[in-house]
């Protein structure tokens, strides 16, 4: 196939697995954080095991996509 048809499909999975990556990170703050709660110390954890696995797959997962939309851009 052409890389022109193919390029929007890859780029409409790597959307969808970013937003899975995305949504099932952990957040750093709570809803008490929302109403004046000292939340500053939860904010800064050390990331291990899948958790740090998704925090590189979600980075990786963003750079492909820009690459995707840059070779689109190009391409096209």
């Amino acid at each position: 196939m052409e890389l022109l048809g193919v390029l929007p499909i890859v780029q409409i999975v790597l959307s969808a697995l970013l937003v899975v990556c995305i949504l099932l990170q952990r957040t750093g703050a709570s809803l008490g954080g929302a109403f004046g709660a000292d939340n500053f110390s939860s904010g800064f954890h050390t990331r291990r095991g899948l958790e740090k696995t998704l925090f590189y797959a979600t980075i990786t997962l963003a750079v492909l996509f820009a690459l995707s939309a840059l070779i689109n851009l190009l391409a096209s």
